[in-house]
């Protein structure tokens, strides 16, 4: 069946290509996302890939599978990004009526974008190789993500690879066309620059609890009721913006400053990274609610380990309006 699927597909058959491919899609995609922590790069990463895979249909020899075949052509495509010098720069603060406080640190992944968990569907539940070191949740979290970025471009490819879908070290050396040497040597360096979190379980009643008291603390202003959810080491960024707050003081003082003057805020609840996530829409005078960002919460048991908030433009992401009618 797959011999005569790509002979059709080699003599300019598009749905024959398409039954070669889009088995594959969504967990390509999730791939490409790993590796660039972008949503939109994984989107223009996985375009280039399958065209990439049209072209070069008879240069498939058949010794590996198409999906083996396609996920070579997709790691490389990530890695050119990877290697780009293009790479969105992170942005000044624009929160209008907002004086920033002094931050922690400046972030050094300002391109990180959120991933809706409604794309994960069938595509984070793949059968692993043997060599699968993580837990496909993990792998996915937007600490993970974080992390990977931080790491040279053949590191994170390896580790992706070997450690998360479970290549073995020869299959990987094949798919980037290097040694078995050079992938042991590249993985022994992606793991101990990896600055892996303890992953935390939230008992899905726990997780309902603490995300309706947040969101009663958020909509309603209240600082006081929002740090009493917070964990000692709270952990705030806002990529593309660098700033980044740790310490629930300052995590507080921040919010504070957001809810200061009036501003008041709804939340629309989604899900992000296998995460809990708000679309964040502030009311206006007119009583329109304008979209201001979607936060992603991480929880560590009953507390709120971290917060993320993304600008408005992944909202559509999501399938959340720009904006909402007045009530």
């Amino acid at each position: 069946m797959r011999a005569d699927l790509v002979s059709r597909a080699r003599a300019g058959d598009e749905d024959a290509f398409r039954a070669l491919t889009e088995p594959h899609r969504r967990e390509l995609h999730v791939h490409c996302y790993r590796m660039l922590g972008s949503f939109q790069d994984a989107e223009d990463a996985l375009q280039e890939t399958l065209l990439d895979a049209w072209r070069g249909l008879n240069g498939y020899d058949g010794r590996a599978s198409i999906r083996t075949w396609l996920y070579r052509i997709a790691t490389n495509r990530c890695l050119s990004v990877l290697r780009a010098a293009s790479r969105r720069p992170a942005k000044a603060w624009d929160i209008p009526g907002v004086e920033p406080p002094e931050p922690t640190r400046l972030g050094e992944v300002a391109w990180l974008e959120p991933y809706p968990d409604a794309l994960l569907e069938g595509a984070i539940n793949v059968p692993l190789g043997p060599e699968a070191r993580y837990e496909q949740t993990e792998s996915i979290s937007l600490a993970f993500i974080t992390a990977l970025q931080l790491l040279p471009p053949r590191q994170v490819a390896v580790l992706v690879l070997r450690d998360v879908l479970g290549f073995r070290a020869s299959e990987t050396a094949e798919l980037l066309d290097t040694s078995v040497d050079s992938v042991k040597s590249a993985l022994k360096r992606a793991r101990a620059g990896l600055q892996r979190q303890e992953a935390a379980t939230t008992d899905s009643s726990v997780e309902e609890a603490v995300v309706a008291k947040f969101v009663d603390a958020w909509e309603s202003a209240d600082v006081d009721a929002l740090v009493a959810l917070l964990t000692d080491d709270v952990f705030m960024s806002m990529p593309p913006l660098p700033f980044e707050y740790q310490g629930r003081d300052v995590v507080a003082n921040f919010c504070a400053l957001l809810f200061g003057a009036g501003r008041r805020f709804d939340l629309v609840p989604t899900r992000a990274n296998g995460q809990p996530a708000f679309g964040a829409y502030l009311r206006t005078p007119s009583g329109t609610r304008r979209g201001t960002g979607l936060y992603v919460v991480t929880l560590a048991g009953d507390r709120i380990r971290a917060l993320t908030r993304f600008e408005n433009t992944v909202l559509p992401f999501f399938g959340l309006p720009r904006s909402l009618p007045a009530r």
